[in-house]
């Protein structure tokens, strides 16, 4: 039997991963996808945390350049988040998997508050979290949500499930055939080739607490259980 290499894990899912070949809203086929690879893991015994973007339904940056105020605008965005992870928590829970939503900006008849003590408490119980909202103010992106949540609740690595790359690339594998894959790369190199990976902000809280970060493809089925059981799939990004 696979045996994981975490006890505790943050699995950041890009808002667009959930819209499948739709290109926005929500693709039901790809929610029950994600949501049987996380009772996979569930099953290994790993306490996992979700932070889901919102991009598929609204990006608080494409706002602002319409000329919208850019709080506004991202207070939308951090709206988003809590849709999707409303959808992700009934697919989980249509599956027998127990799931709680904590969101940054206070909503108490949608789902709970966030309060570092009680997710903690719910993951020890081996509930899934999801982390809705944002960190509850503009200017900040879901990537620096993740990376802020896991030090809060000191989780060992950060799984940024992709769906239209397998990894980081030195350009864009799509638009260039001869772009190289990087199996790793250090917090620093990331950020000084520019790759586009995550922002320096979240980046910068990875490095500091120690937070491991993998780079995956969410698409093909069982990744999520490869990377926590040590298979070399993606890249890997640590230290400085």
């Amino acid at each position: 039997m696979s045996t994981a290499r975490y006890r505790r894990i943050v699995l950041k899912i890009s808002g667009e991963a959930l819209s499948g070949e739709q290109g926005s809203g929500i693709e039901p086929k790809v929610m029950e996808s994600i949501a049987s690879q996380v009772k996979e893991v569930s099953e290994l015994g790993l306490e996992i945390a979700i932070v889901v973007g919102g991009g598929n339904i609204w990006r608080g940056k494409v706002g602002s350049e319409m000329g919208m105020d850019r709080a506004t605008a991202d207070y939308m965005g951090m709206l988003a988040t809590v849709m999707n992870s409303l959808a992700l928590q009934d697919a989980l829970e249509t599956i027998d998997i127990p799931t709680r939503v904590q969101t940054s900006i206070e909503m108490r008849q949608v789902a709970e508050p966030y309060i570092r003590r009680k997710a903690i408490r719910h993951l020890e119980k081996k509930r899934v979290v999801i982390f809705a909202a944002g960190t509850g103010n503009p200017y900040f992106s879901t990537d620096t949500t993740a990376a802020l949540r896991a030090a809060e609740i000191e989780a060992e690595v950060i799984l940024m499930a992709k769906n239209n790359v397998d990894g980081v690339y030195t350009d864009d594998p799509k638009i260039n055939k001869d772009a190289e894959k990087f199996e790793r790369l250090s917090f620093l190199e990331m950020l000084n080739k520019d790759l586009g990976v995550m922002d320096s902000t979240a980046s910068s809280l990875c490095m500091d607490n120690d937070i491991q970060l993998i780079v995956f493809s969410i698409m093909e089925k069982g990744n999520i259980k490869r990377v926590v059981t040590g298979e070399k799939i993606g890249t890997t990004i640590r230290g400085k």
